[in-house]
């Protein structure tokens, strides 16, 4: 059993980069293949995810190689995948597979799509209904991977009403709807992270998008080839949340983490943080390859409690663990309703985060679809070992509250933490931080 352990320490300082954000990452390496011509992407993370997609994508035929720190990507076309002669492997990320069943949905031969223990308990049904509609044939194991895809040459156009807020559901649909003869139309109730739109705009896709009574419409006219371009991946806004969050429960502390994303459908954290009263400043804004990047600074504060409900829930899922662990050292209570999406992730990350809070010894009870946190103006009490149930952030939460608790959190199964940050241990060490 792999196992890490975090120590109380005095005071983090530093100043960082992180790696590039994930959700960016994977849409720019699957775009790239898309589009026609060579397209070169600096800062991609090089994690167990994206590092399983670039295999996938090589399997069906797209040249990838590496360049210093550089992925350069030779694509193929929209339409112009080969048949994989083996099961594809997604290992542990949801956003690449619901992304890639979307793609798969264009291509017109029949594949089969595995992951591991962790994604293969993930839904896809909510995928597979959008995309059945389209015209591919799917075939899954109780609606959960494994999946059998058969897409068609042209998949048929669709307006679909978004009832539950997520972006890997949008983007498959947009991804599929690239090799339609006509238009698809996303109706998305609740604004979720748009940075695939962004890209299909600079990859030069036909796409709109309109507000309309509250609500985006997000249209896609199929059958334009994507022209490949030079992708710039700024830093991931969760993992940089993390690394910050240490500094904000840690006394004397001061972080800066440069070339961040902050996109504003990433920002609802932020904002959270800031009504908590995190001594939080953002500086240098600009933008890259389309996306408002900066520099965010995080010092050492006395953080209050906040109640925050569903729609606010939503725009934080990743978010969430941090967040309750950020509470348990606030001066008053914290609570979170509407969190129904926690359960479908790498774990049940309501169910994770109280049995963690729990054996910290913080005091924290259920609701319906959320928690209640009790504040303590003393530090949490830690000094057990958590359970991540391979969550990637269940177990860098828990070792960022080891940080700040009065004793040592040791995470068991903490290898998951490759699969998004793979130098989050080496990181956090050089700030100040005792993790081994």
């Amino acid at each position: 059993m792999n196992q890490l352990s975090s120590s109380p320490i005095n005071s983090l300082k530093g100043i960082i980069n992180i790696p590039g954000d994930k959700s960016i990452s994977h849409r720019s390496l699957i775009l790239g293949a898309l589009s026609i011509g060579v397209t070169k992407i600096d800062g991609l993370v090089f994690s167990e995810d994206t590092l399983n997609l670039i295999n996938v994508l090589k399997t069906m035929g797209v040249k990838i190689i590496k360049k210093g720190k550089k992925i350069i990507i030779y694509g193929v076309g929209i339409g112009g995948l080969k048949k994989p002669n083996k099961t594809l492997f997604m290992g542990n990320s949801g956003t690449a597979t619901r992304l890639m069943i979307g793609v798969l949905s264009n291509q017109e031969f029949k594949v089969n799509i595995s992951g591991d223990k962790s994604l293969s308990k993930r839904p896809m049904s909510r995928i597979i209904e959008p995309l059945t509609e389209m015209g591919a044939e799917i075939k899954s194991k109780d609606g959960k991977l494994p999946i059998t895809i058969k897409g068609v040459n042209e998949t048929l156009p669709i307006n679909y009403n978004l009832t539950i807020p997520s972006a890997q559901v949008k983007s498959s649909i947009l991804l599929a709807s690239l090799g339609t003869p006509g238009l698809t139309t996303v109706i998305e109730n609740e604004i979720t992270r748009n940075h695939t739109e962004i890209l299909l705009k600079l990859f030069g896709a036909n796409i709109k998008i309109k507000r309309k009574k509250n609500k985006n419409l997000i249209s896609l006219r199929g059958q334009q080839e994507l022209i490949a371009k030079n992708i710039k991946i700024s830093g991931d806004s969760s993992s940089a949340l993390i690394v910050g969050a240490a500094a904000l429960i840690t006394p004397n502390s001061e972080i800066k983490i440069k070339n961040v994303n902050v996109n504003k459908t990433r920002f609802t954290f932020f904002n959270v943080l800031k009504k908590m009263k995190a001594n939080i400043h953002i500086s240098k804004k600009i933008y890259i390859s389309n996306d408002e990047t900066a520099d965010i600074t995080f010092k050492s504060s006395k953080l209050k409690g906040i109640h925050i409900g569903k729609k606010t829930v939503s725009g934080m899922i990743d978010e969430m663990p941090i967040f309750s662990v950020i509470a348990s050292f606030a001066s008053t209570n914290s609570s979170f309703s509407g969190g129904e999406e926690l359960k479908y992730k790498e774990s049940n990350r309501i169910d994770t985060v109280y049995n963690g809070l729990l054996k910290c010894k913080v005091k924290v009870k259920k609701k319906l679809n959320g928690l209640i946190i009790i504040g303590n103006k003393n530090k949490p009490y830690g000094g057990s070992t958590i359970q991540s149930n391979f969550d990637h952030r269940i177990a860098m939460s828990f070792l960022v509250m080891g940080t700040a608790s009065k004793k040592r959190i040791k995470i068991n199964e903490s290898n998951c933490v490759k699969t998004s940050f793979p130098n989050f241990t080496t990181l956090m060490n050089n700030l100040g931080a005792k993790i081994s």
